[in-house]
This record gives C-alpha cells, structure tokens and sequence, in this order.
C-alpha cells in the first residue's frame, strides 16, 4: 500500500495510534493537528513553575500500549516506564470515613470490611462479578471494532448472546451494586465508575461495572514523566515510522466524491489523499467538516451527551502527606449530584471533588515545597451556561469541603491557578459542548449508538478518539485508533479505496 496516502485529523491518542499503525502498512500517513503539539485532551498546562496533566490522569490496561509498540517490532521501555500504583485511590466521605483503595484486592477487600458495615467476601464477589463481564465482553466489545449485527456472527458473540443475563444489561448500575453491598459508602464508590464515560450510574445498564474489575484486579499505572509522556512516545514512534506532523493547522472541511474520500481542506490548501481518519470529536466532525445530506447526518439527542468538567490547576504550597496521588471528597448526596448534570444541567453545588497530584510521584511538576493540585468535579455539558460565575460559586464550595473533609485552609495556600470550564473544552478540544466523551452510556443502547470506526456514508472515512467505539478512556481510545486502522486496512486489501 505504499502508493496510499492516509490523512490523520488530530494527534490525540487514538490519533497517533491510527497513524502509527497505517505508516507501519506502507501508507504515506500526514497527521494535522490544531495545537502545538501532540496529545489532545492528554496534554500539559504549565502555570507559575507548576506542570499539571491537563486532561485523563490514571492508566489502566497498559497492555494495550505495550501491545502497540510489540506490534512495531519495538521495545516500550525505551519509550515509556510505567508503574503500578499500590493504591488506586483514597475515598474521603462527609461522616469522616476514610477508605483506601489497595492495589492488592486482598487489602482492599479487608479496608471495606474494616471500614464500613459489608463484608471482604462482598467485595470478592462483585469483583468475580465484574470479571465475568469483561471476560464475555471485552473482545466482542472493547478489543473488535462494531459491526453491528455482523459482530453478533461468530462464536465468541453467540457465547455473550448466550450470557446476556451475566453481562447484566437490563439493571442499572446502581442496582446492580445495591444487590453486592448494604453500605452506602461502598455503593456511592462503586457507583463512581459511571463517571469515568461521563454517565449516570442511576441510568447506565449494570454492564458498566465491567470498570471496577479493570482498575482494582488488572491494575492502575503511572508513567514516569506524567500522562503526558504517553503522546510523548507515541509521537516519537510515530516518526519513527515516518509519520509527517503539521501543528497549528487546522482541518476545515473533508472533501468527497462519489462516497469516496477525495482530500481535506487545511491551511488554506486542497490536500489529496485515499483515507481520512479522523481523530476530532465525531459530533464536532458531522456538523463542521463533512457537508453530507441533512437525512445522513449525526443526530443526537441533547440528553445523550456525556458530562463535561469543571477544573481547578492550583499551585498550593506546603506538603500534605493525608493525601494520596488520586483523592476523591464524596457528596452527601450523590444521587443529587446526577439529577443536577443531566437533567438540571447545573454544575451541583455539593459536588464530589477529584484531587489529583501527580508531584507526589513526579516530584519535577511542583517547586520545592509545594504541590499541583488538578481538582476536578463533574459538569453538565456545554448549554450556554454562566460559566464564569458557576465556577466562582463552585470553587468556594471546593474550598469549603477541603476545609471541612481534611481540615486543611487552603485560600492562603494556593499561589497560582487556572481554571477550565466546559466552554473552553469545547473551544480548545473542538469537543461538541465540552461533552468530554461524546455520547453517554446512559440507556441500555447508547453504547451500540457509539460512531463506528468506518464511516456508513463514506468510503476511506474513518473514526476514532472517545467519541468513537468502544468509547472514552486512554486505554479504549488507543483501541478506537487501532480499530480505524485495521477498517482501512481491510477497505485497501479488499479494493475498496
């Protein structure tokens, strides 16, 4: 295929990993991307001396990468060191409870027991639970790129049709937990992973618990260096293989011709090419660079739309040894906190508060003497809301629960900040509404609803990124990248690009 030539749209993970797996086929691969440099929403806010991931923070499923770099022929520690956290997270909650999340499920399992009135025999079994819906999902699901009904016809998804009572569809995930455990600590915790695909616990089906078994017995990570060291290595594989990048550049139209894929529009030129993978939000794609007839175009209810989020990047001085790499401050009333994203579209005013503070790891992100607190809480998407004033009450609201939850004043502390809103998501991420993962997977179908990796009305189109199948999360977005490659790959070897 070395007469092919692949245009990439945006150097995010999913991004980089089409580009590198179409270059490593023969193609010609050009990837324009809008910033300054690789990384999309995994990328760097440097304020005051302070260095902050700006977007995801925990690695789970390294596997995946390491996979990527094996198929290159290529070694991942001469790229990329990761390490295993010994604790996932440190739960915080409003009674004074304080629960670890080991690493070691024995551990864990003994912290619950321990701290709150269910038993370790409970957290085994959910987790066992958890299991098996990644055992009957995960390769028909996470590890394929979605078919439709054609990727119900083989052994292994017969196996999961088989097995739908297992993988748990018609209960919702809080259901599901409620049936586990009797304490609502450990429900509102294990509720929480609806929150890494920006959904409901209340509404996504229960197959979502597949999350837990993925952080608590596969494992949480940390690269050296931050999460920006992993679109660091990407992109140095990348040139390796003889990827070409142009930064500040960006796409303003895709071009087709007889529902085929003819050349993009950027930088003020035509550029030709067979392919287009397309690494931007899907929805941002539909409605700004791809003029396809108003019947074929993306539609979606405003209702589906995931979450976005409300960031702190706060520069704090002193060390605080209470805190863990991954801190959360539960609500009291998380239920609440849900009815106000989606349905009241309101930031809640209680909310559950991520601390994040990679210089405990990565001591190089803070001055001596002082620590990057990232402080994250759920948002609704963008709807034209009063940002700048939802994040002054919010941010007094944080600062309440920290003085409140750990008894630490931190107004005198913070030496610096920066604050992102669901707005400037949208404006620096072109994600449509600051929705941070595309659709939700709140209902039982949304997930069979996500874009597909090759485009339906576009021959050579391809898709990838959060917005894509499977769907948001480093791990998963580096899949939708290898699954855009792998559809352009069977459409070149089959002649039909």
């Amino acid at each position: 295929m070395t007469n092919k030539k692949v245009i990439v749209i945006g150097a995010g993970l999913g991004g980089l990993t089409a580009a590198i797996k179409a270059a490593k086929t023969g193609c010609e691969v050009v990837v324009y991307e809008k910033n300054d440099k690789p990384g999309g929403k995994a990328g760097t806010v440097e304020v005051d001396g302070f260095r902050f991931d700006s977007g995801p923070t925990l690695l789970t499923m390294p596997f995946v990468i390491e996979n990527l770099f094996k198929d290159c022929g290529k070694n991942i520690e001469e790229y990329l060191k990761l390490k295993p956290l010994d604790q996932s997270c440190k739960y915080f909650y409003p009674d004074g409870t304080i629960i670890n999340a080991y690493s070691d499920t024995a551990k864990f399992a003994a912290e619950i027991e321990k701290k709150t009135h269910d038993k370790a025999d409970d957290v085994y079994r959910f987790l066992d639970y958890s299991k098996d819906i990644y055992d009957l999902t995960a390769d028909l699901f996470l590890f394929s790129q979605f078919r439709g009904v054609k990727s119900f016809l083989n052994g292994k998804a017969l196996k999961t049709l088989f097995n739908l009572r297992k993988i748990d569809t018609s209960r919702s995930m809080d259901e599901a937990i409620r049936s586990f455990f009797k304490d609502g600590r450990v429900v509102q915790l294990f509720n929480r992973y609806a929150t890494y695909n920006g959904s409901n616990p209340y509404e996504a089906p229960a197959t979502l618990n597949i999350i837990p078994h993925v952080e608590h017995n596969l494992g949480a990570f940390v690269p050296e260096g931050g999460i920006k060291s992993i679109p660091e290595a990407l992109y140095k594989l990348a040139l390796e293989l003889g990827v070409s990048f142009h930064f500040n550049s960006v796409v303003e139209r895709i071009y087709y011709k007889n529902k085929k894929i003819f050349s993009v529009h950027v930088n003020k030129h035509d550029q030709f090419c067979n392919a287009v993978i397309c690494n931007s939000d899907v929805f941002y794609a539909y409605r700004n660079l791809i003029n396809l007839p108003g019947s074929r175009q993306k539609k979606v209810h405003d209702d589906d739309f995931s979450s976005s989020a409300l960031v702190f990047y706060w520069g704090v001085k002193g060390k605080h040894e209470e805190l863990g790499v991954h801190n959360i401050l539960f609500s009291e009333n998380y239920y609440q906190e849900f009815v106000d994203i989606f349905d009241r579209k309101v930031t809640p005013l209680d909310p559950t508060t991520y601390i994040y503070i990679s210089s405990k790891y990565n001591t190089g992100d803070a001055p001596a003497g002082c620590e990057n607190w990232y402080v994250m809480v759920n948002a609704p998407f963008n709807y034209n809301q009063p940002w700048k004033r939802e994040a002054e009450e919010i941010r007094e609201e944080i600062l309440l629960k920290i003085e409140r939850t750990l008894n630490i004043n931190l107004r005198d502390k913070i030496v610096s900040e920066r604050i992102l809103t669901p707005d400037l998501i949208e404006e620096q991420t072109f994600s449509f509404r600051g929705s941070l993962y595309g659709m939700s997977s709140n209902g039982r179908y949304n997930a069979f609803l996500r874009q597909r990796n090759r485009s339906k009305e576009v021959a050579g189109l391809y898709f990838c990124g959060g917005s894509a199948h499977p769907g948001g999360g480093m791990p998963l977005v580096v899949l939708s990248g290898m699954h855009a490659a792998d559809a352009l790959t069977e459409d070149f070897n089959r002649g039909l690009i």
